[in-house]
């Protein structure tokens, strides 16, 4: 890990209601997508936010389960509202150019839903060389980056409502 320290972050209030989540998660690497998810809903416990969790197979289908769930019909029998949406995941690097190609099609796939919908979204996904390097991310302290997109997102939440788009 570097000598770098991350900063404590607190949660911060939302006006409104309670934000409603969904998280995202591709659990091939389960152990660190679990980390990760853990040091997210203790900022979302903290928050008081209520979320549903989905699974994808891989990293590589987070960009088209993101876009299915803000596509969803927000009327009918059993409409689902969500104010924001966390992906967590994490491809390791390997021997061939497969890490390149899903980590920048992941990417670049978030962040096209990302623009043209204006959705809060939480980006979790680690791109790391090895499991330790992983697993470093994905403790139960403040290196957590599950905890940190969930800091991001729920700052994304509120600036949706400030500007009246939620």
């Amino acid at each position: 890990m570097s000598t770098i320290d991350a900063p404590e972050r607190v949660a911060q209030p939302i006006p409104g209601p309670a934000p409603h989540l969904l998280v995202i998660q591709a659990p091939y690497y389960e152990a660190v997508v679990t980390g990760m998810r853990r040091g997210a809903e203790a900022v979302f416990e903290t928050a008081g936010c209520t979320v549903d969790v989905v699974d994808v197979a891989g990293a590589y289908e987070l960009p088209a389960a993101l876009r299915m769930a803000i596509s969803q019909p927000t009327k009918g029998p059993k409409p689902v509202r969500y104010d924001g949406f966390l992906l967590l995941g994490c491809v390791i690097k390997g021997e061939t150019d497969h890490y390149d190609f899903i980590c920048n099609a992941v990417c670049q796939g978030v962040m096209n839903v990302s623009t043209e919908r204006g959705a809060a979204i939480g980006f979790g996904l680690l791109t790391v060389e090895n499991l330790g390097q992983a697993e470093a991310r994905s403790a139960a302290d403040r290196h957590n980056k599950g905890g940190e997109a969930a800091h991001a997102l729920l700052g994304q939440v509120a600036l949706r409502r400030r500007w009246g788009l939620s």
